[in-house]
């Protein structure tokens, strides 16, 4: 019920902000939003430009329970994974060209995501085309472009190397099957 209520509350935000393109300093937090995969991000970057109190925004991260335990997801409760690949506190993602069709970054509309229940560190690198990536714990993270619904984790295990984050920020590399 809670998260139906801050999805609408997300959602009426979104509209009433629409409304009010006039208003000074938000059209380009829109603009950048808009591009992000996630929606749920478009409206967290959104409500602190037109109100003081962003608790009325989904986090850009939270935990959900899944299959394989308790996982880091988006504001949507979509998965995020990390690419083994990648190098820890680099500042660069090593998912390029055709493996970005697959696995999207998980993008933020600023350099203070909103989090919830995560107590890995969050932060952001910048991606090839100036956009902001979210990383985990050092560790960019990405989407699976398989994963349809909140509650997906389809992409953990793929290859061995792709693999759900843990609330702490560490790499969940079972359950076996996944």
């Amino acid at each position: 019920m809670k998260k139906l209520s801050i999805g609408l509350s997300a959602f009426a935000l979104a509209a009433l902000l629409s409304g009010c393109a006039g208003s000074s300093g938000t059209a380009t937090s829109p603009t950048s939003a808009a591009a992000t995969t996630p929606p749920g991000s478009t409206a967290a970057t959104s409500a602190p430009a037109s109100t003081s109190t962003p608790a009325a925004a989904a986090p850009d991260l939270k935990v959900a329970d899944s299959a394989a335990g308790r996982i880091v997801v988006d504001g949507k409760g979509m998965s995020i994974y990390y690419y083994t690949k990648d190098v820890k506190d680099s500042g660069t993602s090593t998912c390029t060209g055709g493996c970005l069709a697959a696995w999207p970054p998980v993008l933020a509309g600023t350099d203070a995501p909103a989090v919830d229940g995560v107590t890995g560190t969050v932060g952001t690198i910048a991606t090839p085309d100036g956009k902001k990536q979210l990383t985990v714990n050092g560790m960019p993270v990405y989407y699976y472009a398989k994963d349809l619904a909140a509650g997906d984790i389809l992409g953990q295990g793929v290859g061995s190397v792709w693999y759900l984050v843990a609330p702490s920020g560490e790499m969940i590399t079972g359950p076996a099957g996944y």
